[in-house]
């Protein structure tokens, strides 16, 4: 989960609706200058989290608020493997590119244990046997996975409530033509990307957070039960080219 705490108690985003709005967000990017296969990338894109499952595991601190998926440092290599698996039931571009982020994600735990060197291990071997069977060049793969690097951070930008005020801009990432992009959230709370990568009209995109005035609970049954009943208000970004 995103947790937010505001006046009222806590906004909550469910990662699978974060990664909804990054697909929401790839879905405009100026179709001339897309990567390979870019239906399938956002399909990718919009279920890049799947793994997690807000309802079934312990989303709670030891405060007994809710758990902000940053102060969750575990890791389930078998779920990891799950993940990879059944994106396979997508195509093997789906899958790739999800294998990939698992790498990306979990890369930096290397020699840890022997079992995450072996999990790690795996997935450069599939990435590497379906990028020959799909006959993809490396760049095409590099290129895919940087635009969907791109827009799981502005996602995430939005969703964790980032946007700098005053006008100022924050880097979102480097796209996939290599170019640094930056996001700035305007004095009339419009929101432009620098440089533009959008097709030229302004749109709109929006996703659903959980409004909860409890803040604190005995344990997750409650907590789960608390998330089903709150009321859900929507939240809307409007990006226009500067």
């Amino acid at each position: 989960m995103i947790v937010n705490q505001d006046e009222k108690g806590w906004e909550v985003i469910y990662h699978r609706a974060h990664a909804l709005l990054a697909a929401q967000l790839a879905g405009h990017w100026k179709k001339e200058n897309s990567p390979v296969r870019l239906y399938e990338t956002i399909a990718a894109i919009s279920h890049h989290d799947d793994l997690e499952k807000e309802w079934e595991e312990n989303q709670l601190t030891p405060a007994g608020t809710p758990l902000d998926f940053t102060l969750d440092p575990s890791t389930s290599l078998d779920k990891l493997r799950v993940m990879t698996k059944n994106a396979l039931y997508r195509g093997r571009w789906v899958a790739l590119l999800i294998s990939k982020h698992m790498s990306f994600l979990n890369e930096g735990k290397r020699g840890e244990s022997a079992q995450m060197d072996r999990f790690l291990d795996e997935q450069l071997e599939h990435q590497e046997h379906w990028r020959k069977q799909l006959k993809l060049t490396k760049k095409d793969v590099e290129d895919a996975y940087a635009f969907m690097q791109m827009f799981d951070r502005l996602s995430l930008i939005l969703c964790q409530r980032h946007l700098p005020v005053g006008e100022r801009a924050l880097e979102i990432a480097k796209g996939p033509d290599g170019k640094r992009y930056d996001v700035v959230q305007m004095n009339d709370g419009k929101v432009t990307v620098k440089p533009w990568p959008f097709e030229p009209e302004p749109f709109t995109v929006n996703i659903e957070a959980i409004a909860l005035e409890q803040v604190m609970f005995k344990d997750n049954d409650e907590l789960t039960q608390a998330l089903q009943k709150a009321p859900i208000k929507v939240l809307e970004w409007t990006f226009v080219q500067p």
